[in-house]
């Protein structure tokens, strides 16, 4: 039982990684952004009539546009609550995840239950739990929101939720995510992916903006197991951007 949940845990906080992943490599003596700006929200116009293409035009507007598309690579660092299947009591503890292009380091120490380490370099992947099939990071998520309107991508139409407007960004392999977006400001509410058979789901609740790059700083996880629903709450406390990394920053312990 424990086995399983730890194998669920590091697929899902790979997973995780989709939230700030880029298509992008590293930046090479760029100056680390770290500091919220207070900056006015990019205006969006979506009405009833708003076709897939222009709700996904809207998503990425907000997002930050060009800015959001242009970031070489991201850092979180903050506090993660884990809640195991049918257990109303969390597991606190602390999360890092760093990406760069394809390339993710993540980050788990919820001591003395849960110490767990994700790395892929761009080619190999490492797992502190052996046998975890890391997710293609560029092919959900926001990373798929940044090249929306590049070739080989699809958006099409899916059902509204509630008052969140969907549509779904398609690669030309068939990895697929469905957004759902805040019809008076174009953010991205929620988005629904799956992978491994599993569905994945991300709400985010809480974003503040670097530099021009909305970054959701509260957000929740949440997917299906045989034994029940497992849930995650991360609060981003220490966001950087573009920052000159370490040559080992992606390396595989040996």
């Amino acid at each position: 039982m424990k086995s399983q949940f730890l194998k669920s845990l590091a697929l899902f906080v790979c997973v995780a990684g989709v939230v700030s992943a880029q298509e992008h490599g590293t930046a090479k003596g760029a100056a680390p952004v770290t500091t919220a700006t207070a900056a006015a929200p990019p205006a969006v116009v979506i009405t009833a009539d708003s076709t897939p293409l222009e709700l996904a035009k809207a998503a990425f507007t907000a997002q930050g546009g060009e800015k959001f598309r242009s970031v070489q690579n991201m850092m979180l660092r903050g506090s993660v609550s884990l809640y195991p299947p049918n257990s109303p009591q969390s597991i606190p503890g602390g999360f890092s995840i760093l990406t760069a292009n394809d390339k993710l380091r993540i980050d788990i120490d919820a001591r003395p239950i849960i110490v767990f380490k994700q790395i892929y370099d761009g080619q190999q992947s490492y797992s502190s739990m052996p046998n975890v099939e890391m997710p293609p990071l560029s092919k959900f998520g926001l990373s798929a929101l940044s090249k929306f309107d590049q070739p080989g991508y699809k958006v099409t139409a899916i059902a509204n939720k509630k008052k969140l407007r969907g549509f779904r960004i398609a690669d030309a392999e068939g990895y697929a995510t469905d957004f759902y977006i805040d019809p008076t400001n174009g953010r991205v509410m929620e988005f629904f992916l799956t992978y491994g058979g599993l569905t994945f789901g991300t709400a985010n609740s809480k974003f503040k903006d670097f530099d021009g790059v909305l970054i959701p700083v509260s957000f929740s996880q949440r997917f299906e197991m045989p034994q029940g629903p497992f849930f995650a709450e991360y609060n981003v406390k220490e966001v950087k951007l573009n920052q000159t990394l370490a040559e080992d920053a992606f390396a595989i312990p040996r």
